[in-house]
């Protein structure tokens, strides 16, 4: 009880000072310059947001907030969140470094939200479609027991209204402070997406800079459709721990989306501009079967 009270007084005190915020960061975006993590050129804000956070010099792809993604995949003004009020709590009092409920609240001030996950149902050219999206931000968009929940909850009204889902992956993997009630998501999650594949609607995964950990161990590799972003890390373990547990050479470009589509590990690699009707016309063709 006392951690939900502490998120609805940080939601007010977030609430109070955006506005402020969002002035204070346009006047200070009129002078604001991008460095490229990949090609290292440096570039206005503005031609980086026209394209979607897409390097114009190298076509490298940079990680973006589930905001951003939403507004980069939905119908405009059509997506709306569910379960925005579920929040996690800290059954087993985990302290590493310091406590996770001190964790907690240092991601709720970072990002606004008590989740590394936004769901809810959106329009994609008018197709309606159940939409999960991780953010990264948040504690490294690891998967806990809200999350799970949220994905659960996702599958069921798909059912409900007979509508796809689409689960955008952004995440280092299941989070370590909750233990085995993260772990547990994995199965939770896959169950669920059973129940989907059940009843003969479709879930498009999408895997984004970073997907690893328990997050690709589990429902991000059980999509009929695996696509994935250019350059998009996406694994279990690190490489660094790979090559020191089998002790060879790792062959270049290891881990990166064109290397998985050569592999036969997803099905597509989709740049960014193109997601939004790629993800259209690939409904359409379910919708189509399912209806045949």
């Amino acid at each position: 009880m006392a951690l939900k009270n502490f998120f609805n007084k940080i939601k007010d005190e977030i609430t109070q000072k955006e506005k402020a915020a969002e002035q204070s960061q346009k006047i200070e975006q009129k002078s604001h310059w991008i460095k490229c993590p990949e090609c290292n050129s440096m570039m206005f804000f503005q031609e980086v947001e026209n394209l979607h956070h897409v390097c114009p010099k190298c076509n490298f792809h940079m990680r973006i907030g589930a905001a951003k993604r939403i507004d980069l995949i939905a119908d405009e003004d059509s997506f709306e969140e569910f379960d925005k009020d579920l929040h996690p709590t800290d059954p087993l009092e985990f302290v590493d470094s310091k406590s996770y409920q001190k964790r907690l609240e240092e991601a709720l001030h970072k990002t606004g939200k008590t989740s590394s996950i936004v769901a809810g149902e959106c329009k994609i050219d008018g197709i309606a479609v159940q939409l999960v999206v991780f953010d990264f931000a948040f504690m490294g968009g690891s998967l806990g027991s809200v999350e799970g929940e949220k994905i659960v909850r996702a599958c069921n009204r798909a059912i409900e209204k007979n509508q796809g889902v689409i689960i955008v992956s952004a995440s280092g993997g299941a989070r370590m402070q909750e233990s085995t009630f993260s772990l547990m998501q994995m199965a939770k999650t896959s169950a669920a997406l059973k129940k989907l594949s059940n009843a003969n609607l479709p879930f498009i995964s999408i895997l984004t800079d970073p997907t690893f950990g328990g997050v690709s161990a589990s429902f991000a590799f059980l999509g009929d459709i695996i696509m994935a972003e250019p350059g998009a890390l996406i694994g279990f373990a690190g490489a660094r721990v790979i090559k020191q547990t089998i002790g060879a050479d790792l062959p270049e470009g290891f881990q990166k989306a064109e290397f998985l589509l050569d592999h036969g590990s997803i099905d597509m690699v989709v740049p960014r501009n193109s997601m939004k009707q790629t993800l259209h016309d690939l409904l359409k063709m379910f919708y189509k079967d399912q209806a045949a």
